[in-house]
């Protein structure tokens, strides 16, 4: 059984195309961005005991703006991968009408 779990991961890693890897890249560097913040914040306020302040403000400043446009690219480039994924789909859902339920 673990061999058919491992050749299902390589599968659908082999299958991924390359729009799916950069939502995924994206994703990742958005997620660093955001966490890279309170370190960021961090060493801007011992910029700011050491007297740089404007440096100090800068570096925060720029932490955030960085984090914000990365969250920004990654959550629009998902949706579109998203719609684009779900237009490109063979399979059509339909409703099913009130006699084709089975209650058995």
């Amino acid at each position: 059984m673990k061999g058919l779990r491992q050749m299902a991961v390589w599968y659908t890693a082999r299958s991924m195309r390359w729009s799916t890897k950069a939502v995924i890249a994206a994703a990742l560097l958005a997620v660093l961005l955001v966490a890279a913040v309170p370190a960021a914040l961090f060493a801007g306020l011992i910029l700011m005991l050491l007297g740089h302040v404007m440096a100090g403000l800068a570096l925060f400043g720029a932490s955030i703006l960085a984090a914000a446009a990365a969250v920004v690219v990654a959550s629009l480039s998902g949706v579109r991968h998203l719609r684009r994924t779900i237009a490109e789909q063979r399979t059509r859902i339909v409703r099913l009408g009130g006699g084709e339920y089975n209650y058995e």
